[in-house]
């Protein structure tokens, strides 16, 4: 796809957003939104071939990754996060902490949950916010759609290694 706009907008095809299981929803990173994922010295998305493979970050000072599930099933609780890793080349990380946030509905109140990714070097894809610590949002009659993300835009600091491989949004 080729387009003059700096930013990833989540596509839509079917293999983007994958249901797992009837409580769960994957959401891979070419279903995702993604500020600057359009521009290479920025992002590096999987290729057209490779739907469910992980993002890249080459380097960012802004980061913003967002995404939405509508028509959840109302008055249940869902835990949303992110399975990340670092690379050996990851830089700008310590100190910085990243915000994974989320609201019920678009006029919805944020929750969120921080992580520090200082201890994520070996490359090994955790999941983010940490299980003893998960991000958790209800659905009621009237709304059963979430909006979530993963944020650190406050540190100014560029910061570069980051993979994701996906997002999720599980009946907790």
């Amino acid at each position: 796809m080729s387009t003059t706009k700096p930013h990833h907008d989540a596509e839509s095809d079917a293999q983007l957003v994958y249901q797992e299981d009837e409580k769960t929803t994957i959401f891979y990173p070419r279903g995702l939104n993604i500020v600057w994922g359009n521009d290479p010295r920025y992002w590096r998305l999987p290729s057209d071939q490779e739907k469910t493979g992980p993002v890249d970050l080459v380097q960012v000072s802004w980061l913003e990754v967002t995404g939405s599930r509508e028509n959840l099933a109302p008055g249940k609780t869902y835990e949303i996060g992110f399975r990340i890793s670092l690379t050996q080349e990851a830089f700008g990380w310590n100190g910085s902490k990243v915000y994974v946030m989320a609201k019920l509905g678009r006029r919805g109140k944020y929750n969120w949950k921080r992580a520090s990714l200082d201890a994520f070097t070996n490359g090994t894809p955790v999941e983010i916010p940490l299980a003893n610590d998960k991000l958790k949002i209800q659905t009621t009659n009237s709304e059963t759609t979430i909006f979530f993300g993963m944020y650190e835009v406050w540190s100014g600091k560029w910061k570069g290694g980051l993979r994701i491989h996906n997002a999720y949004i599980r009946e907790a």
